[in-house]
């Protein structure tokens, strides 16, 4: 689950360190106080784009940090393929963002963005109202029914997977065996000279001639570039009239503005800052100058790998990824034309017993997804009946399709929530208000199946209220029991049921600033108040107070 969430210089957060409990954490709040800051940050440390405008002004980088504890999962494969250390029961997820990028790190080492996704596939399930939508779409209603059912149905889907692969080997394998059988032995021997001479090349990756040419242009300018970066080091701090020399006046007479106008203040402070980073500048260059080295031997052979290259991309494509690509090929259809006296008969024999290995395998998990279908179907229209949708009729329609990766089945969610109407496809019929219950309902049922250790909703109870808001928070609860919730709201009624209350606060003095507060069982009977009230009165109070209870 999510233990803890560390933020600096993020939009309009100074610095903040949040602790989330087990159960249901629920955060409240003005409207535009910042609440969704805090959801915002934990999506973009989890993978999500980011820009330098979320870094907070007058700052240099944000820093986001997720606290992880994992006390379900086996990760010594995650370990192994990412290169990150094992730090026992804690999962640390680290983004730095800056005006030129971001990069990630778990654990202290620097990973790709493949290695976070798969962590947030394994411990964090964000809805937002844009990931509401995604998660109503058609494509990904046969993973969440074949998830519920993978108790019984994962062995049958493993199985036809692994004859899957094999008939499309086989497939490809009858085809290049036919396209083989056609090739003279020129066609070979040019074949076999194409791999060796790229193979020779040795080419170290696609990038390769670009960082050449960018080594070279260097080296071929050494002397310009000694001579520049030395002057400009020279002007700013050396020169008896540099840069920095004119800076410290200014700054004498901006000292001198100050004693007499102190709101002047911030401005000499800006100004403190761009001498420091002119000085940066200059001992950047300075150093810069110094290290380069005009190397004639280094140059020479650059040139020369890089005339290679350039000859190869001539012949192969004109990149050094069709080159390899060129390779690649080469030596797959070589390997092929080793086996192209295989018996093609054979192999059409094979490929038809695959085919009707898989025709088999694929009846029988349409059985057992029709059976699951009906059962979660009920499941989720008693769901709906609990959560104000009396009416709902809700059906997962198993229709028959061309055999593919994971059968021969396409899976659509219909819903209808007025008795006169057939069942139509979810996102076509369900207003925000029912999108919001259908949505929980749905994770309130396929949350027993998932390994999701924290599921995040963003006010997911929009377009809600009344005795709707008060299935909502049963239905929260509930889920709670069995995953941690964070959960953003604007219902008195939710609220109630926190197990940990998050209060947010935006200030406007000198700065536009967000803090957040994890608020006592008073101030939880306020913040309730409020929420239900608009206002502290007695009256609120009180019903604040019943609804805790």
């Amino acid at each position: 689950m999510l233990s803890k969430l560390f933020i600096k210089n993020f939009i309009l957060i100074d610095e903040l360190l949040l602790e989330f409990d087990k159960g249901l954490n629920i955060i409240t709040g003005e409207t535009g106080a910042g609440k969704s800051i805090i959801i915002n940050a934990i999506d973009i440390a989890l993978g999500a784009k980011t820009s330098k405008e979320h870094i907070k002004t007058g700052t240099e980088k944000a820093i986001i940090e997720l606290t992880l504890l994992n006390r379900a999962h086996n990760l010594d494969e995650f370990y192994e393929t990412y290169g990150v250390d094992n730090t026992g029961d804690e999962v640390v997820i680290t983004r730095e963002i800056s005006p030129s990028g971001s990069r990630a790190k778990v654990n202290g080492c620097m990973v790709n963005q493949e290695a976070i996704r798969y962590l947030r596939d394994v411990f964090i399930d964000i809805h937002s109202q844009h990931q509401t939508y995604s998660f109503m779409k058609p494509k990904s209603h046969i993973l969440l029914l074949d998830n519920y059912a993978k108790a019984t149905l994962q062995p049958y889907l493993d199985e036809y997977k692994l004859v899957w692969q094999n008939y499309l080997n086989l497939k490809s394998l009858l085809e290049k065996v036919r396209n083989s059988n056609q090739l003279t032995e020129s066609q070979i021997d040019f074949l076999k000279f194409q791999v060796k001479e790229i193979e020779d090349a040795n080419i170290k990756s696609i990038n390769e001639d670009e960082e050449l040419t960018k080594e070279i242009s260097v080296l071929e300018n050494a002397e310009k570039l000694k001579e520049l970066s030395g002057s400009i080091a020279w002007a700013i701090s050396n020169d008896d009239a540099s840069i920095l020399e004119g800076l410290s006046q200014v700054r004498k007479n901006l000292s001198a503005i100050v004693a007499i106008e102190s709101s002047m203040s911030d401005t000499e402070e800006e100004l403190l800052g761009v001498i420091e980073s002119v000085k940066n500048i200059a001992s950047i260059l300075r150093n810069y100058s110094q290290e380069l080295d005009n190397d004639t031997e280094r140059l020479n052979e650059l040139q020369e790998r890089m005339f290679l290259l350039e000859k190869l991309k001539r012949k192969y494509g004109g990149t050094l990824e069709s080159v390899l690509n060129t390779l690649y090929e080469s030596q797959k259809e070589l390997s092929q034309i080793e086996t192209r006296d295989s018996d093609e008969q054979q192999i059409l024999k094979d490929v038809d017993e695959a085919n009707k290995k898989l025709i088999s395998i694929a009846s029988v998990i349409t059985e057992k997804r029709k059976t699951y279908a009906e059962v979660l179907s009920c499941m989720i229209s008693e769901k709906l009946a609990a959560l104000e949708l009396p009416k709902a009729k809700f059906l997962i329609d198993v229709k028959p399709t061309e055999l593919t990766y994971n059968g021969a089945d396409e899976v659509e969610f219909l819903i209808s929530t007025n008795v006169s109407e057939s069942p139509k496809p979810l996102i076509k019929v369900a207003s925000g208000g029912e999108i919001s219950r259908v949505m929980l309902a749905l994770k309130v049922i396929f949350a027993q199946s998932d390994d999701i250790d924290t599921v995040i909703f963003d006010e997911i109870d929009t377009g809600i209220s009344g005795k709707a808001a008060q299935s909502v928070a049963d239905e929260v609860k509930e889920l709670a029991n069995y995953r941690q919730i964070i959960m953003i709201t604007h219902q008195a009624i939710i609220a109630s049921r926190s197990d940990r209350h998050f209060y947010v606060a935006k200030s406007q003095e000198d700065s536009t600033k967000v803090s957040v507060k994890v608020l006592s069982a008073e101030e939880k009977i306020n913040a309730v108040a409020e929420l239900a009230g608009g206002v502290l009165s007695d009256v609120s109070i009180q019903f604040a107070k019943t609804l805790i209870k």
